[in-house]
């Protein structure tokens, strides 16, 4: 089993601290871009719960959202959570990823999907200045998010990102 660092935080941990317009955006994203993905969601989750489907889809939007965020802050809801917030961070966010790759020089695929070797150690001045170019493009929430699962991408993470999660004010969720 692989360790955990002290800013790896779970999916659920996330749902239950983010701002819940970044999960709102994700949801939206989702029935904007790929339907299916939403539906399917909103089956597991209801399932998870012991509801039909169609009880949660009769509800008006706003309510589906507030249910939708009330599960995934469950912690039986982790693997479909973090499945989700990966799909769309690697789906909806592609120039934020791209934009921290380039400025961090990992190679990828041009849409943020690392292709190469993930570095065994991330610069402080390099990774600072990539948060700062970051934060000042997309919503400092979703970079937040974004980081906190790019460092789950390394057995216990790295020291200097889980550093600067845990000391830049901008990078606080809630």
């Amino acid at each position: 089993m692989e360790s955990r660092s002290k800013s790896a935080v779970k999916s659920y941990e996330i749902y239950s601290a983010v701002d819940p317009s970044v999960v709102n955006s994700m949801l939206d994203w989702f029935r904007d871009n790929d339907r299916n993905v939403y539906k399917t969601a909103v089956s597991t989750l209801a399932q998870s719960r012991k509801l039909r489907a169609v009880f949660i889809q009769k509800k008006p939007l706003p309510e589906q959202y507030a249910w939708i965020r009330k599960t995934l802050q469950l912690k039986t809801s982790e693997t479909i959570g973090e499945h989700l917030m990966q799909a769309w961070l690697m789906a909806g966010n592609q120039d934020m990823l791209a934009a921290f790759c380039d400025a961090m020089d990992i190679e990828h695929d041009g849409k943020g999907s690392v292709s190469g070797d993930l570095p065994d150690e991330f610069e402080a001045t390099k990774l600072d200045a990539a948060v700062d170019s970051l934060v000042g493009k997309f919503d400092p929430q979703v970079v937040s998010v974004y980081l906190r699962f790019f460092n789950l991408q390394k057995p216990g993470g790295w020291p200097t990102l889980e550093a600067k999660l845990e000391s830049d004010e901008r990078l606080k969720l809630g």
